[in-house]
């Protein structure tokens, strides 16, 4: 099988396309892939640091840009649609995986006679993916709830947020050992996404010497605020310092990250969905206030559930110390937190994503896919 995989991003769109070609090379089923991201993309590190052949095309967004700033972005996608066909005709797949993003707009219109697969990673699709879906012939969604934004019901199948094998691949005790992390006390989980996340970093620096007093901390805060949060780090007193773990990113070690934690403070994107409820972790849930509704969406539907607490954006200076401290003097509710989150969980969903892309290609699929 020749695969051709589109994919922005990084939670959202690269992690899960990630997460579903390993899943193809577990099925032993001979596949020859090649990625095509955009040009300057963010993912294009992942994807290299993965061994996979990897391609760059023009592409830009048009929804919500200013007026000065679309026709450029349209010529991008003119020639982002150009450079598709050429790549097209060269690589020949036998089957399209689209998983996010505007990149993939350009490769799908070049595309579009291909037998292709639509994976949501957010509970609503956005616009790229919503275009994207007018021409898929089979759509793979997180959640249920995603049914709803489809008009062709008989293409969607819920498969879950497929993640990483790489993730579990930890015990407590060599994900404590490999973070520097000791037994007494509770582990605190902080991160912002792939670019981090401003006002959540700038507010767990503002109360974390009293956080530092009740439990242990590991921060990840993006490139963007490593600075800042490196001369927090140096300013404290070496009795806490030594319970304050930050890192700029982490990637073999997220998974230990996972592991060892207690209780999650995180955006709410679309690799929440998938990651948290894979190792039960009850979560303080803050949505990007500036990215349309996906990240509340996605929030409300994992605390409804009562697996997570939503902490708004401005809010995070007032309440993220009161909010941290009551989970993490209340075992009993981050307990109930933790078996609601854990039943979400689809540890299954890349090998099913695999099997329909094997079947679309003209392949016998190595398992089932479920409805």
């Amino acid at each position: 099988m020749r695969l051709l995989i589109c994919a922005g991003g990084t939670g959202g769109g690269v992690y899960p396309a990630l997460a579903v070609w390993q899943a193809l090379a577990d099925t032993g089923h001979s596949t020859d892939v090649l990625w095509v991201g955009g040009k300057g993309g963010m993912e294009a590190d992942l994807v290299k640091r993965a061994g996979i052949p990897y391609e760059e095309i023009s592409a830009a967004g048009v929804h919500g840009v200013g007026l000065a700033a679309l026709p450029g972005n349209l010529l991008q996608l003119s020639q982002g649609y150009l450079e598709s066909r050429h790549i097209l005709g060269r690589f020949r797949p036998d089957v399209l995986f689209f998983t996010g993003g505007y990149v993939a707009i350009p490769m799908a219109f070049a595309g579009h006679s291909r037998p292709s697969l639509l994976y949501v990673p957010d509970i609503e699709p956005g616009l790229a993916l919503k275009t994207l879906a007018r021409s898929a012939d089979r759509i793979a969604v997180t959640t249920d709830t995603s049914r709803q934004y489809f008009n062709n019901q008989a293409i969607v199948r819920v498969s879950g947020y497929p993640t990483r094998p790489d993730l579990q691949a930890w015990d407590r005790q060599k994900a404590f050992q490999a973070l520097g992390l000791t037994a007494d006390l509770p582990v605190l989980f902080v991160f912002g996404g792939s670019k981090g996340a401003r006002s959540i970093n700038r507010a767990l620096l503002a109360c974390l010497p009293d956080l530092l007093n009740e439990a242990q901390v590991v921060h990840v805060s993006g490139n963007l605020d490593w600075p800042e949060v490196q001369t927090a780090s140096q300013a404290l007193p070496p009795e806490l310092a030594q319970r304050y773990h930050p890192h700029p990113y982490l990637h073999e070690e997220m998974g230990a990250a996972f592991t060892s934690a207690d209780l999650v403070v995180a955006r709410a994107g679309a690799s929440s969905l998938g990651e948290l409820p894979l190792f039960g972790l009850p979560a303080i849930l803050v949505p990007y206030p500036y990215a349309w509704r996906y990240q509340r969406i996605n929030a409300e539907y994992l605390a409804a559930r009562g697996a997570a607490l939503i902490l708004m954006d401005e809010d995070l200076g007032l309440q993220l110390l009161p909010t941290v401290r009551e989970l993490l003097n209340d075992p009993a509710r981050r307990e109930q937190m933790r078996q609601a989150m854990h039943q979400l969980a689809t540890p299954q969903a890349a090998r099913q994503i695999a099997d329909d892309l094997i079947s679309l290609a003209g392949g016998p699929s190595a398992g089932g896919s479920s409805q």
